[in-house]
């Protein structure tokens, strides 16, 4: 972690390498919850998280603050309550729209609305016009993300479900453009997200102490929400901050779709699941929809920074 902890500003194609670094770490929540202790349930599981990851983020960010002013001035922008409301209704709805509309529905309208909607709002709060390339590669990544996750049967998806999907990726946006815009202006990436965090966290502390923790004293349960809390949440969003501070929202937001892709392959090799031709394909094309938006960074041609 101490890398991630540096101050030296991050290039396009080690902004590239660290989101997809932090997506890979992403992409094993699904599996640890599967390995977890009986009992467990995806928004309480998803409280504990935040509430240990924040809490650690918070903590780094006073200890490299020395002292706090630099995480209240953060706090004292609207951006960082944005932000942090964002964090914290991301857990809610995303739970809540696989709950209703299925795994399978509710993951694609999450993921496939989330850089899509930050796409927008970069566009209409920055006025950062979308370039060619993230286009391109954002429709094609959707496309097989769909395929990845299948669909349930042909049955209609539930539409409660699916609007509380939305506004997961509404979530997402809405934290995404907003912490940009503070590291935009200056704040250091382990300030902005111990202060977005931390009231992340606090915001979904009530969900963890009416919601049904007991499976946290099971063998095995504080394990989860350590690993939890430290890697896909403390260590991939120090990571992921580093990357948002040099690369357009939406950009960052389409990167990510590297998640599901680590996810899938993780249920074959360690849960044992099956991935048909269809999910393979889908695993092709999100593939190679990020390797060529990560060559256009490269090469200048995504989207640039305001």
């Amino acid at each position: 972690m101490g890398a991630v902890l540096r101050g030296q500003r991050p290039t396009g194609r080690s902004g590239v390498s660290q989101v997809w670094l932090a997506s890979v770490l992403f992409g094993t929540t699904g599996t640890a919850q599967a390995l977890g202790p009986d009992g467990t349930t995806p928004l309480t599981v998803g409280a504990a998280r935040l509430l240990v990851g924040g809490a650690v983020l918070a903590a780094i960010a006073l200890l490299v603050d020395r002292g706090g002013g630099p995480l209240r001035a953060v706090l004292g922008q609207p951006s960082a309550w944005v932000a942090a409301v964002g964090v914290a209704g991301y857990q809610v709805t995303f739970f809540a729209g696989t709950a209703r509309a299925g795994v399978a529905v509710g993951t694609v309208v999450a993921l496939g609305s989330a850089p899509v909607l930050t796409g927008a709002a970069a566009s209409a709060l920055d006025r950062v016009r979308p370039s060619t390339a993230w286009l391109a590669s954002t429709a094609i990544a959707v496309a097989g993300l769909a395929l990845l996750a299948g669909g349930d049967g042909g049955s209609a998806a539930d539409p409660v479900g699916v609007l509380a999907a939305v506004g997961a990726g509404a979530s997402y946006a809405a934290y995404t453009v907003a912490g940009r815009r503070l590291l935009v202006d200056g704040h250091p990436p382990t300030t902005v997200m111990g202060a977005t965090f931390g009231l992340g966290a606090l915001l979904l502390l009530p969900v963890l102490l009416v919601g049904g923790s007991g499976w946290l004293a099971r063998p095995g349960g504080v394990v989860l929400a350590l690993y939890l809390g430290l890697v896909p949440t403390a260590t991939a969003y120090l990571l992921f901050a580093r990357g948002l501070s040099v690369l357009p929202a939406a950009t960052v937001a389409t990167l990510t779709l590297a998640e599901p892709v680590v996810a899938a392959t993780l249920g074959v090799a360690v849960l044992g699941e099956r991935l048909g031709a269809r999910g393979v394909t889908g695993l092709v094309l999100v593939g190679t929809a990020l390797a060529g938006l990560a060559v256009a960074v490269a090469r200048g041609r995504g989207q640039s920074p305001p």
